[in-house]
């Protein structure tokens, strides 16, 4: 089971405030009351005994760790396996039926690809439609390690450069250009990418084509088409760049900070940004919805120049069954998933790496989870 370890102390806030989030739901309390005797019975009457399974994106694994052991600490009887195997495995598994739902850090394609329509596909599985539910902000970081180089600046044409292999030691004209201040030194770059299908592949892809079309050649897609050499997982990506001097790569914010690996700030045109939840959050809000009714698919706007906005990041989704053909299994996913969107635990993923879901997502993905059977 894939589960962090939270303090005790964390573990009871978690818990209190999860219990609150479940009483709220099933027994509002009156105006001013935050607690009351019935606190603990509306937990337990909304969690769930037994096993529930899912597997994919392992971008979003810390968030979901956090998640999982609030909802078990508040549910001692449930018991939430999550694999972090990469999207595009946890589609393939969902679609197979082999787990409850899908961790992906892109939507189920509608147009065919590899022979497949993903969403087609996923229909047939449940037996009804299969709904995209964003429920993490995981920005997406351009990690490297160079000896004597703590601030960076880049912009979407030389990240293309340097991830297509046509920039090669750090000290290039282009780079120097955008870090007048900084010494570079003459360090060959070495580039790790993502070996695995991978749902941050695709985001970051789909940043470097809309951003700078001309100097990334490639299409977007979970399997990487630049240059590098491949590490497994987000883990293995982080692992490498922390071990190897002039190294970069695409990672998630968690696993940059996990690994204490420095972050280039992004400059879009309106001046250097650096990675931060807010400033990742200004992105995901002007998200558009592609997806119709309570299938949340949402359309980033990679290319944007709005000021103080960071533009690399990705929303993984948790892809459910509308209506499950075990009626018991659509219930463990609807009671752990509202866990897992309510304000309080969207609010403790900050500590993980994370961006809350901006209210105006927050609210369709609530309702929506509410709409699941």
């Amino acid at each position: 089971m894939s589960v962090s370890r939270v303090s005790a102390i964390g573990a009871l806030a978690l818990t209190g405030a999860l219990a609150l989030s479940a009483c709220a739901s099933e027994n509002p309390a009156p105006a001013g009351n935050t607690a009351g005797a019935g606190g603990t019975a509306a937990v337990n009457a909304d969690c769930f005994e037994g096993d529930l399974k899912a597997e994919g994106s392992s971008a979003q694994k810390n968030a979901i760790d956090e998640a999982i052991s609030a909802y078990q600490t508040a549910c001692g009887d449930a018991n939430i396996d999550y694999q972090p195997s990469g999207s595009g495995a946890g589609i393939k598994q969902f679609i197979a039926k082999q787990v409850d739902f899908a961790g992906s850090d892109s939507a189920l394609k509608t147009e065919e690809k590899d022979g497949i329509i993903e969403s087609e596909e996923a229909k047939n599985s449940c037996g009804s439609d299969a709904w995209n539910l964003p429920m993490v902000t995981g920005p997406v970081a351009i990690a490297y390690n160079v000896e004597g180089v703590d601030k960076l600046v880049l912009n979407a044409d030389v990240a293309a450069k340097i991830f297509n292999g046509e920039i090669t030691t750090w000290d290039d004209a282009a780079i120097a250009e955008l870090n007048k201040d900084v010494k570079l030194p003459s360090t060959p770059i070495k580039v790790y990418f993502r070996s695995d299908e991978s749902g941050t592949t695709e985001n970051f892809t789909k940043y470097l084509k809309a951003a700078a079309p001309e100097a990334w050649p490639h299409e977007t897609g979970k399997k990487w088409t630049g240059k590098g050499e491949g590490k497994e997982k987000s883990a293995g990506v982080a692992t490498a760049t922390q071990g190897q001097d002039g190294a970069i790569t695409y990672v998630e914010w968690s696993y940059a900070q996990q690994n204490q690996l420095a972050m280039a700030a992004i400059d879009s045109g309106s001046g250097p940004v650096e990675l931060t939840a807010e400033s990742a959050g200004k992105t995901v809000a002007t998200a558009q919805q592609v997806g119709t009714g309570n299938d949340l698919a949402l359309k980033i706007d990679y290319a944007t120049k709005e000021e103080g906005a960071y533009p690399i990041v990705l929303v993984t989704y948790e892809i459910v069954c509308s209506k499950y053909a075990d009626a018991e299994t659509g219930k463990k996913v609807k009671s752990f998933l509202k866990s897992f969107a309510s304000d309080e635990v969207q609010g403790s993923l900050t500590t993980q790496g994370y961006a809350p879901l901006p209210a105006e997502v927050a609210t369709k993905v609530k309702a929506a989870i509410d709409a699941i059977s």
